[in-house]
C-alpha cells in the first residue's frame, strides 16, 4: 500500500512525540524516575523563602520549590510521563547530601550552598541564587543604619547563627583585625534576630536574603535594614547524585530553560517582591546585580569568596 508523504508525516511526528526524548538509553537517576514512575523532592520546613512549610498541608513552597517543580514538569516532558508522581521528604542541613548520595532523593533545593567541599559528595546543578553575607541592624532617628558597615562594630556585640559561613568569617575577622566584638552564636536564625530585637546584640550577621526573612518577621520591619560590605559570595543550587551526567544535565536544562523565557523572574517576584505566606509579609528583597548575572550567564560552579 503506498504511504502518502505528508500521511507518513504525521506518523512520524506522533511516534516522536509518544517516544521518551532518552529512549531506551536510561540510566542512573533517570531509569530510577522513569521505571518507578515517581520522582523524590528534597524541601526543607523553614528557610524562608526558599524551601519552608507554610500550612497544615505540609507540602513545601518556595523560590528554590518552584524552580523544583519547573523541573519535574520538564522531566515529564523528556520522560513521556505527564503522570508521574511527586514524593516530598524533608531534609534537614545534617540529612541533605546523604539521602540525596543514598538515593532516597532524587533533587534537593533549598538554600544549600554549592561549594568544592560538598561537590566532593554530590552534583550541584547549575545556579539558582546569590547571596552576600551582610549585617541587619536598627536604623537611628534619620531612617540610616545605626552600624554602617563591619568597621563600626568594633567592641560590640554582634549575633550570628552557629555552624554556618557567617559565624567563621566573623570570628576570623574579629581575631584577625582585633576588633574587640562580642561574638554570639545562636541556635537558629529566629534566635539571631530575637537577640538583635531586644537590644542584646547591635547587628545579626547572616546571608542577605535570610535577613530579609527575619526582618520582615519583625514586630516593626521598618525598624530595621539590611546594610554593611558583602564578607562572601555565595551560591545557592540544587544537589542531585554524583556521577550520574544525563541527569544532571537534563536538570541543568530545565534551571536553563527557566532563565532563557525570563520565567525565573515571576518566580523571584512572586516570593521576594510580594506578600508570601502565612503571614501575607513582603520581604521587598529587590534582585541584586549577582542574581541577574547569575541568570545571564547560567553556571554551576560556586561563588568566590570575597575577601575585604
Amino acid at each position: 500500500m503506498r504511504i502518502v508523504p505528508h500521511i507518513l508525516g504525521a506518523a512520524i511526528a506522533a511516534a516522536l512525540i509518544s517516544t521518551p526524548v532518552f529512549a531506551a538509553e536510561l540510566t542512573g537517576t533517570l531509569k530510577k524516575i522513569n521505571d518507578s514512575g515517581t520522582i523524590t523532592l528534597g524541601h526543607r520546613d523553614s528557610s524562608i523563602p526558599f524551601s519552608y512549610i507554610a500550612d497544615a498541608s505540609g507540602k513545601p513552597v518556595g523560590y528554590s520549590h518552584d524552580i523544583q517543580i519547573a523541573i519535574v514538569e520538564a522531566l515529564k516532558k523528556d520522560l513521556n510521563k505527564p503522570d508521574l508522581n511527586v514524593k516530598y521528604n524533608l531534609v534537614t542541613s545534617q540529612t541533605r547530601i546523604p539521602l540525596v548520595q543514598n538515593g532516597t532523593v532524587d533533587i534537593e533545593c533549598g538554600s544549600t550552598t554549592n561549594n568544592a567541599e560538598r561537590a566532593q559528595q554530590v552534583a550541584f546543578t547549575t545556579n539558582i541564587f546569590e547571596i552576600g553575607t551582610r549585617l541587619l541592624v536598627k536604623k537611628d532617628k534619620d531612617g540610616n543604619p545605626s552600624y554602617k558597615d563591619f568597621a563600626d562594630l568594633k567592641g560590640k556585640n554582634v549575633v550570628t547563627t552557629a555552624g554556618t559561613t557567617s559565624e567563621r568569617i566573623i570570628k576570623a575577622m574579629n581575631a584577625d583585625k582585633q576588633m574587640g566584638m562580642n561574638i554570639i552564636s545562636a541556635k537558629d536564625h529566629g534566635e539571631s534576630f530575637n537577640m538583635l530585637e531586644s537590644g542584646r546584640a547591635v547587628a545579626f550577621m547572616m546571608d542577605d536574603a535570610l535577613l530579609a526573612g527575619e526582618e520582615a518577621k519583625a514586630k516593626k520591619p521598618a525598624d530595621w535594614i539590611i546594610t554593611g560590605t558583602p564578607q562572601s559570595f555565595e551560591a545557592y543550587a540544587c544537589m542531585v547524585r554524583k556521577d550520574d551526567p544525563a541527569f544532571k544535565k537534563a536538570v541543568d536544562d530545565a534551571i536553563v530553560g527557566l532563565y532563557k523565557s525570563g520565567e525565573i523572574n515571576k518566580i523571584y517576584d512572586k516570593w521576594f517582591t510580594q506578600p508570601i505566606p502565612p503571614k501575607n509579609l513582603n520581604l521587598n528583597f529587590k534582585m541584586s546585580e549577582q542574581v541577574k548575572k547569575l541568570i545571564e550567564n547560567p553556571s554551576d560552579k560556586p561563588a568566590p569568596d570575597v575577601k575585604i
